[in-house]
C-alpha cells in the first residue's frame, strides 16, 4: 500500500512538472527580455509530458508552449525572427515525438497489466490461499515475496492439506529462476496435494515427490524442501529433505531451530542413494509457534552484506493475528534488505493458539 502511495505521489509530480517548467521559463523570460534567449526551453514542457501524461494532455502541453512561445515573440517584439521560427519548429517536432513516445509507453503499460494479471491468475492457481486454520486452535499465515517483482511467481512453493491423516504441510524452494522453476514448482504442488491424501505416512508422500521430480526434471535441477504432519497431538511430524530448519517459538519465549537428526539431499537427487530423510518430531504446545520459510529469508542481505537476523527478529512474531504477525515480519525483512529482493521468500508460520485464545476466537 506505501508503495503504491509512493508510486501516485511521482506520478502526479511528473503530470505538473512540465506546466512548472514552461511557467518558470515564461516568468524569466518576461523579466530578462529578448536578450535571455529562453525560449527554446518551452520545448521542455511536451518532453516531459511524455514521461507521465496521456496522448490528449502531451498534445495540450506542447500546444501551450507553442502558444507561449508566439506570446513571448510578441511581448519581446521577435516574432517571426529566424530564432523564433525555429524554436516554433523545434517545439512542434518535439511535441510530435513526445505524443508517439507517449503512446508507446501506454501501449507498453497496457501489456504490462495484461502480464501482471495473467500472473496474479496464475499465482491463485500455483499458490491457493491456505486456510486461516489448521484444524482446532491452530492458526496459519502465509507470505511470499517473489524476487522477479513483475512476476509476482517464481520457485518457492507451499501448501496445507487437511487429509483423514491429519493437516499436511509443505514448504519449498526450486533450485534456479523463471517460468522453468514456476513449472517444476506446479509439479511439486500437484504431486503432494494428491500424496498427501493418499499416502497413510508422511514418508509415502516423500516417496510420491520424488517419483514426480524424477519423470519431471532434467540434469541437476532438485527442489529443498520441508513436509509437517499435524495429528492432533503436542508435536509436529517433520521431514526436512535439504531445507532450512524451521523456528519454533515456545511459549515461554523460547526459540531455536529445528534441526533435523540427519542431513537428507533434496527432492529429486533420490538417485544418488544417500540417506532417507528421516521423520522427526517438534513441540508443538499451545501457545507455541513454528515457521516455515525458504532460505530467501534468511540469505537476504542488506547494503552493508549482513544476513536477516531471523532469530533476532522472532519477536514480531508475537502479534495477536498470526497473519498480522507474519507480515510486520515481512516488512522489517524488506526494510533489513532496502530494496527488491535478490531471491524468492516465502514464509508459512503456524499457531497453537492457548486455550484462552481458542474460547476467545470462537
Amino acid at each position: 500500500m506505501l508503495t503504491s502511495i509512493g508510486t501516485g505521489k511521482t506520478q502526479e509530480t511528473l503530470k505538473l512538472l512540465p506546466f512548472v517548467v514552461m511557467a518558470v521559463v515564461a516568468l524569466i523570460d518576461f523579466g530578462s527580455g529578448p536578450t535571455a534567449g529562453l525560449l527554446p526551453l518551452l520545448a521542455l514542457g511536451p518532453a516531459f509530458a511524455s514521461v507521465a501524461c496521456g496522448l490528449a494532455r502531451t498534445t495540450a502541453v506542447g500546444a501551450i508552449a507553442l502558444a507561449l512561445c508566439v506570446v513571448l515573440g510578441l511581448y519581446n517584439d521577435i516574432l517571426w525572427t529566424p530564432r523564433t521560427n525555429i524554436t516554433m519548429i523545434a517545439i512542434l517536432g518535439v511535441t510530435v515525438a513526445s505524443v508517439l513516445a507517449s503512446a508507446g509507453r501506454l501501449r507498453h503499460e497496457r501489456q504490462l497489466a495484461d502480464v501482471r494479471s495473467v500472473a496474479e491468475a496464475a499465482q491463485r492457481v500455483l499458490l491457493r490461499p491456505v486456510p486461516r486454520r489448521a484444524g482446532p486452535g491452530i492458526g496459519v499465515a502465509v507470505s511470499y515475496t517473489s524476487a522477479t517483482a513483475e512476476a509476482r511467481i517464481g520457485g518457492d512453493l507451499y501448501e496445507v492439506v487437511t487429509t483423514p491423516h491429519g493437516v499436511r504441510i509443505i514448504v519449498g524452494d526450486v533450485q534456479g529462476k523463471g517460468l522453468e522453476a514456476v513449472e517444476t514448482a506446479a509439479v511439486v504442488l500437484g504431486a503432494f496435494r494428491e500424496a498427501a491424501h493418499d499416502e497413510r505416512r508422511l514418508q509415502g508422500v516423500v516417496t510420491r515427490l520424488e517419483n514426480a521430480l524424477t519423470r519431471e526434471l532434467s540434469g541437476e535441477q532438485f527442489v529443498t524442501a520441508v513436509l509437517a504432519e499435524i495429528n492432533g497431538g503436542s508435536t509436529i511430524g517433520v521431514i526436512n529433505c535439504g531445507h532450512p530448519p524451521p523456528m519454533v517459538l515456545d511459549a515461554e519465549g523460547g526459540r531455536w531451530f529445528a534441526e533435523p537428526p540427519d542431513e537428507a539431499l533434496p527432492l529429486g537427487m533420490g538417485s544418488l542413494k544417500a540417506i532417507d530423510p528421516v521423520l522427526y518430531h517438534v513441540p508443538f504446545e499451545p501457545g507455541d509457534q513454528v515457521l516455515f520459510y525458504t532460505d530467501g529469508v534468511i540469505e537476504a542481505r542488506d547494503g552493508t552484506g549482513r544476513f536477516y537476523p531471523l532469530a533476532a527478529r522472532a519477536h514480531l512474531l508475537n502479534g495477536a493475528d498470526p497473519q498480522g504477525s507474519l507480515d510486520a515480519l515481512r516488512a522489517d525483512l524488506l526494510r533489513h534488505v532496502g530494496r527488491p529482493l535478490g531471491d524468492d521468500a516465502a514464509m508459512l508460520l503456524l499457531r497453537h493458539r492457548a486455550a484462552h485464545e481458542t474460547s476467545s476466537a470462537a
